[in-house]
């Protein structure tokens, strides 16, 4: 394999000096939930399959949002989140038997949108990923965008402190 390719490749996999300078800690993380790795997340590569590292972002999300009251704001008005984007850095393979740790924030509001930072800790192997995800504010009735309800948005500045 060729330098180039080689570099491309390697490249893909390794974290930046910046990303490994700042990269977050549970303990910046004010709402995580434990999750336990189960035989059936694993997939033909013996590993934890990608796919469930978004399903482990979007677990310690409802629970984000059961503590901010999203989701008794969404029953009583139809006003909700919708995931508009969400990414995930692999850091470390997962594997059965674990536990992991998903950490979650909000790092940002605007008046009809979130962004929200993940973190994965496995307690065997350490930060397993990290990731984000923009929440859109959504009206369920109307099918259109909405504002972030003032309840919801001083909840979410006193859990985050933003």
């Amino acid at each position: 394999m060729e330098y180039f390719a080689l570099h491309q490749f390697l490249s893909s996999y390794l974290l930046t000096i910046a990303e490994v300078l700042y990269m977050p800690s549970l303990d910046d993380f004010h709402i995580s939930i434990e999750i336990p790795i189960a035989w059936g997340d694993m997939d033909s590569f013996k590993h934890v399959n990608n796919t469930k590292f978004f399903k482990f972002f979007e677990t310690a999300r409802i629970k984000y949002f059961e503590e901010a009251g999203f989701i008794e704001t969404m029953k009583k008005d139809s006003i909700g989140p919708i995931l508009a984007t969400a990414s995930c850095k692999f850091i470390k393979p997962l594997f059965y038997p674990d536990t992991v740790i998903v950490g979650t924030r909000v790092i940002s509001i605007e008046p009809d949108n979130f962004m929200m930072e993940y973190i994965i800790v496995s307690k065997s192997k350490g930060i397993a990923a990290i990731g984000d995800s923009k929440m859109v504010v959504y009206n369920y009735k109307s099918s259109t965008k909405t504002d972030l309800p003032d309840s919801v948005r001083n909840k979410i500045r006193e859990i985050d402190s933003i």
